[in-house]
C-alpha cells in the first residue's frame, strides 16, 4: 500500500512591424512560451506535497492598429522569411526555487517612425532564442482626462512629452519582467484614450525587447537596460513615414499632421529624445537596414545568454540526497488495500481498463488524505431534529484544483468528485529533448487563484523538475506557499532518473496512447 499524502515548505516561482502609438511611436509586446514536466523526491507512493502569475507571440504582418499590441497571439512567430515556432520557457530559477538568472533586457530608442520595431523584429528573427517578449512604450500611456481627450480630439496633446506615459507602471513591469516573472501588459485604446478592462498576461523571458521614443528618458529604467540601442534616421525620411501612416491608417489630412509634428514630435524629439543618445552604447544609423550593427547586436546577446545558461533536472535529482524527507511530507499509509491497488496498476499484464480503475480508487482515497491537512473552523448547524452539531468547514474561501499536463490531468475526476464545484487550471510542462530540462509550454489559471488553496496534482515525479516549475508558476501567481499541495500517487527516482520499481509512463497507459513493449520509465516529464 504505497500511495502517500505530503507537504513541503521548499521555494522554488507579438508583432511585426506596426504603425506608432497615439501619436509618439508605439509598437507591440510579443512573448512566446513553453515547457517539459518532471518531479520528485526520494522513494514515496502516492503523495501529497505541500509546498511552498501563455504562451503569447506575434504575427508578424503589417497591420492597422488603434489599441496598443497587447494581445494573445498564437505560439509561433511569423518573419518575412518564414515561421519560427517557439521554445518553451525554461527554468527561470536554481534547485532552491529561487531566482538563477535575469532576462537579458535590450532598450531601443529613437525618434517616432525611425524604424524600432523593424530593428526589433529583425534581432528577434537573427537570434533565434526560444523565449523572447517585445515590450511597448505605447502599452503605458497615462489614461486622459476629459480635458486632455477634447485636445488629443483637435491633435493638441503631446503625446510625445514625457508626461504622457505612466514610468512608475512601466518600470515596475519591466523589473518584474527582467525578474522572470509574470506581468500584465496594459491594454492602450488610442480611439478612446484610455486602457481596456483587459490587460495582457505575459511569462518572463530569455529577452526582453523593450522599446520606444523615450527610452532612455527615465533613470530608473536605464538601470534595467543590459543593452541600450539608438536608432538614428533622418528626419525627413521620418516625417515621410508618419505622412504615409497617417494618412492611409488613421484617415487624417496633411496639414493637421505636419500641424502636430512641428508643435509637438520635432520639439519633443530635439529637446527629450536626441539628447538620450549619450546613454546608448550602440547607434544603428539607417535603422533596420544596417546589418552589421544587427549582426553585432545579435553575437553579443548571444553570448551573454550562453553565460546564463543553467540546469535544473540533474541538480534536483542528487540535491536532498541523504537528508531526511521533509516535515511538510506526508505519505499515505500503506495499508493491504492500497498495496494492493499499486501491485495492480504496477503489473505490466494489467490492461488499460483495470489500470484505469484502480489508479482513479488510488487517486481518490490520496485526495481525500490530501483534503485533512486544510485548515478547518469550526461551525455550529442545527439538525433536522432541532438539535445543534459542532461541525467544521473549510477555512478559507475556495479549494482550486491545477494539473500539470498530460500526467497530472488523470486526476481531475477523483478530484471533481470529491470536491464539489471545483475549479480546475493546467500547466503544460514538457521536456527538451536536447537539453533535458523542463520547459513551460502553457498555462490556464482560473481568476483570483491567488486567494484559493490549489492541489497540484502530477500522477508521478521523479527529479521534481516540473512540480518545482509549476510551484514556481503558482507563486508567480500570488498564490501563497502554504496553501499549495503537490499530490502524486508515486515519487521515487533511481539514479537514472527512472521511477523505480517501475510503473512505465503512466499518461501513455492511462489514455491507451502507449507502445506495450517500449513504456518509458523515465520522468513523467517525458509523458508529451
Amino acid at each position: 500500500m504505497e500511495a502517500t499524502t505530503s507537504s513541503s515548505d521548499s521555494k522554488p516561482e507579438e508583432q511585426q512591424p506596426t504603425d506608432e502609438g497615439a501619436d509618439g511611436d508605439g509598437d507591440g509586446d510579443r512573448s512566446m512560451s513553453r515547457s517539459d514536466s518532471g518531479s520528485g523526491d526520494d522513494s514515496l507512493d502516492g503523495i501529497t506535497n505541500r509546498v511552498p502569475r501563455c504562451p503569447l507571440t506575434p504575427s508578424l504582418s503589417p497591420q492597422t492598429r488603434t489599441t496598443s499590441r497587447s494581445k494573445t497571439e498564437p505560439p509561433l512567430l511569423r518573419t518575412n522569411k518564414r515561421t519560427i515556432y517557439t521554445a518553451g520557457r525554461p527554468p527561470w530559477y536554481n534547485v532552491t526555487g529561487t531566482t538563477f538568472k535575469e532576462a537579458f533586457v535590450i532598450g531601443l530608442c529613437g525618434g517616432s517612425a525611425s524604424g524600432k520595431t523593424t530593428v526589433a523584429n529583425k534581432i528577434i528573427e537573427a537570434l533565434d532564442v526560444p523565449w523572447v517578449v517585445l515590450l511597448s512604450m505605447d502599452s503605458f500611456y497615462k489614461v486622459l482626462n476629459k480635458e486632455q481627450q477634447e485636445l488629443a480630439a483637435k491633435n493638441e496633446y503631446n503625446f510625445d512629452h514625457p508626461d504622457a506615459f505612466d514610468f512608475e507602471l512601466l518600470v515596475t513591469v519591466l523589473r518584474k519582467l527582467k525578474k522572470g516573472k509574470s506581468i500584465k501588459v496594459p491594454v492602450y485604446d488610442f480611439t478612446s484614450h484610455c486602457r481596456r478592462k483587459e490587460w495582457k498576461t505575459v511569462y518572463g523571458a530569455n529577452v526582453v525587447i523593450f522599446e520606444g521614443i523615450l527610452a532612455f528618458a527615465n533613470k530608473e529604467l536605464l538601470k534595467l537596460l543590459d543593452m541600450k540601442v539608438f536608432v538614428d534616421t533622418d528626419s525627413d525620411i521620418r516625417l515621410i513615414r508618419r505622412l504615409k501612416r497617417d494618412i492611409s491608417q488613421r484617415g487624417r489630412n496633411i496639414s493637421g499632421i505636419i500641424k502636430q509634428y512641428n508643435k509637438f514630435v520635432k520639439p519633443a524629439f530635439e529637446q527629450y529624445i536626441e539628447p538620450t543618445v549619450q546613454s546608448a552604447d550602440i547607434v544603428v544609423p539607417r535603422g533596420g537596414e544596417n546589418f552589421v550593427a544587427l549582426d553585432l547586436i545579435v553575437q553579443h546577446v548571444h553570448s551573454q545568454l550562453e553565460k546564463r545558461e543553467i540546469t535544473v533536472r540533474s541538480a534536483l535529482a542528487s540535491a536532498h540526497q541523504g537528508q531526511p524527507l521533509p516535515k511538510t511530507l506526508s505519505v499515505m499509509e500503506s495499508t493491504p488495500q492500497v498495496r494492493g491497488m499499486h501491485t495492480i496498476i504496477r503489473n505490466k499484464e494489467t490492461n488499460r481498463d483495470e489500470f484505469i480503475f484502480y489508479s482513479k480508487r488510488l487517486m481518490r482515497l490520496l485526495i481525500e488524505h490530501a483534503l485533512s491537512f486544510l485548515p478547518l473552523k469550526p461551525v455550529s448547524v442545527e439538525t433536522p431534529q432541532g438539535g445543534v452539531y459542532d461541525g467544521k468547514r473549510l477555512s478559507g474561501k475556495r479549494i482550486t484544483g491545477v494539473s500539470i499536463l498530460r500526467a497530472g490531468e488523470t486526476m481531475e475526476q477523483a478530484l471533481m468528485a470529491v470536491c464539489k464545484d471545483i475549479r480546475l487550471g493546467k500547466i503544460l510542462i514538457q521536456t527538451n529533448h536536447d537539453t533535458g530540462e523542463p520547459e513551460l509550454h502553457y498555462l490556464r489559471l482560473p481568476k483570483d487563484i491567488s486567494e484559493d488553496y490549489v492541489i497540484l496534482m502530477d500522477s508521478t515525479v521523479s527529479t521534481g523538475a516540473a512540480a518545482l516549475m509549476a510551484v514556481r508558476v503558482l507563486l508567480d501567481h500570488d498564490v501563497a506557499e502554504d496553501k499549495i499541495f503537490l499530490l502524486s500517487l508515486l515519487m521515487e527516482v533511481n539514479d537514472q532518473f527512472h521511477i523505480i520499481p517501475g510503473i512505465g509512463n503512466f499518461g501513455d497507459r492511462y489514455f491507451g496512447t502507449d507502445a506495450p513493449s517500449d513504456w518509458c520509465e523515465s520522468d513523467e516529464g517525458m509523458d508529451f
